[in-house]
């Protein structure tokens, strides 16, 4: 089951699809594996590893974690 977050304006919204579209693929780019996270519009991360394990595990981590951020926002501006 997901967690769906109604916002302010009511709309219905998904966090762990939010940050999932917020991730690049992962590509390779001469010897490393890189990814990139948009945070914010100005904000964009980006993540290089040698090991393509290692790139997919902080990709699902980088994931989850910019999942909590959205869901603490959104709870935050619900309740203004």
């Amino acid at each position: 089951m997901t967690n769906i977050i109604e916002t302010k304006f009511g709309a219905l919204v998904s966090p762990n699809k939010i940050a999932s579209g917020s991730a690049s693929t992962i590509k390779k780019s001469g010897a490393f594996y890189n990814f990139s996270i948009r945070i914010s519009n100005e904000d964009i991360r980006e993540y290089s590893f040698t090991d393509l394990a290692r790139a997919e595990y902080m990709r699902r981590i980088m994931i989850g974690h910019l999942e909590e951020k959205i869901k603490k926002e959104l709870k935050i501006s619900k309740n203004k």
